[in-house]
């Protein structure tokens, strides 16, 4: 099955296809709405996608998430055993894998079924567990929060929908990989997290695509709950071809004593417009957000993080690294807002850039408010080029001058690799390694508008 297109009648095709209930549909139509009368982002990047010429749905004729990698298509099963993903289900305590819409694969090893852990699809939990979802799904990214967290409303499919029990802590990361591998496919998973009371989590998300040369859209929308005295660490490398435009609506919403961890990395698409945030809502809550981007041959990378503290005593902690190649932007766009309330509480940012070339920028979009006169926000920034005497240095040892950029480049981006399982900081390694190659540069008159 095939949608192309968006309207009211193709939106309630896709929910009568999957046999939703009645709240969801009339969720999807109220998205739909919504998302016919908000405006495009009036800041960062120019955006130009044509919504009638984006596939916003496509499956097999089959609609089964299978648990044996086994039954999984021959020629969809090479594409992913090249990428790796199955090798790293051994590390991982369960893992689920999307391909174009829909969840094809899921499996979760017998002791966290022993501990009652929920890791499904968000189709499947809104059928075996509906006041579950109900109670959690929307109440953190609204569906009039921006024009694709309404179209994900609209015709979100696929994402996974994660419940970890109270006094429930998880020994290794859970695992999801989203795949786009269609012409102007348009891919709109949905995530909702529930770290009840006392428990722990760490989820770890990987993203590729195909490389076309008409865009594709990706707009997910991702939901995490953290209970009181509960932790959730989030993880994710994408590396979306050179066509997507990566449009993402991620927020937790951090209970009292809780702690909130996003660790992001930006290495492909056309255009990134993501901003992971946490609410601070209960007393002493802590978040942070350390993020990676790579702008390279024209990319537009324009990340960041929002913090939001409500509760007294709270903590936030922001770092930002971006390296910008070959006429790439690569920028930081964040807030930091210390309510009047929220007393005592402590925000640092901090924001790194390195550019590679003439040809490459950065600009940074700070927004930084405290409220109270009892608090304490600070707020650092750099951008830097390679400094000679460093590639010198290393050159005089032996190392060729590439090498040393590579050597330079990696050890920029320390804090990030550290953050992240082993079997994916080396994935990282070799993508960067990727991006940050030295070639003969031709010098160019670039124009934005």
């Amino acid at each position: 099955m095939e949608i192309l297109g968006i309207d009211e009648e193709k939106v309630k095709a896709i929910s009568n296809y999957k046999e939703e209930d009645d709240w969801v549909l009339k969720y999807r139509i109220d998205s739909y709405k919504k998302f016919c009368n908000i405006m495009m982002p009036s800041f960062g990047p120019y955006i130009d996608i044509d919504f009638d010429k984006i596939i916003y749905y496509k499956s097999n004729d089959y609609n089964k998430i299978e648990n044996n990698w086994d039954n999984i298509d021959n020629n969809i099963a090479c594409e992913f055993r090249n990428l790796g993903v199955v090798n790293s289900e051994k590390n991982l305590d369960g893992l689920g894998v999307q391909y174009e819409s829909e969840v094809i694969y899921h499996n979760m090893i017998k002791e966290l079924e022993e501990k009652k852990v929920i890791f499904t699809s968000i189709e499947d939990a809104m059928k075996k567990y509906p006041q579950l979802v109900k109670k959690y799904f929307a109440t953190i990214v609204s569906n009039e929060e921006n024009k694709f967290s309404a179209l994900n409303g609209a015709v979100f499919s696929g994402g996974s929908f994660i419940y970890i029990p109270p006094n429930t802590k998880l020994d290794r990361p859970l695992h999801s990989y989203f795949r786009i591998n269609s012409k102007s496919m348009g891919q709109f998973e949905r995530t909702l997290i529930i770290v009840d009371d006392n428990s722990e989590l760490h989820y770890v998300e990987g993203c590729t695509a195909t490389n076309y040369s008409d865009s594709s859209l990706h707009a997910a929308v991702v939901e995490i709950y953290v209970g009181k005295n509960s932790k959730c660490r989030y993880s994710t490398v994408q590396n979306w071809a050179h066509n997507v435009y990566n449009l993402v609506t991620k927020r937790a919403l951090v209970e009292e004593n809780g702690i909130m961890e996003w660790i992001d990395g930006n290495i492909g698409s056309k255009v990134t417009m993501k901003y992971p945030s946490c609410i601070l809502k209960g007393d002493n809550a802590q978040g942070t957000c350390i993020t990676i981007s790579v702008a390279n041959n024209l990319q537009q990378q324009d990340t960041g993080a929002r913090m939001i503290h409500l509760g007294k005593n709270t903590k936030s902690n922001i770092i930002s690294k971006s390296i910008a190649k070959n006429g790439g932007n690569a920028s930081y766009r964040g807030k930091v807002d210390i309510k009047d309330k929220a007393l005592n509480s402590e925000a640092i940012v901090k924001c790194d850039t390195l550019i590679l070339d003439e040809l490459s920028k950065s600009d940074t979009y700070p927004t930084n408010i405290c409220s109270n006169n009892t608090s304490n926000l600070e707020h650092e920034a750099t951008v830097s080029k390679i400094s000679p005497d460093k590639l010198f240095y290393l050159m005089s040892r032996g190392i060729t001058k590439e090498k040393a950029t590579e050597l330079i480049v990696l050890g920029f981006i320390e804090k990030f690799r550290e953050e992240l399982p082993l079997e994916y900081a080396v994935e990282l390694n070799q993508l960067l390694k990727n991006n940050i190659k030295i070639k003969k540069v031709i010098k160019l008159k670039i124009v934005i508008k």
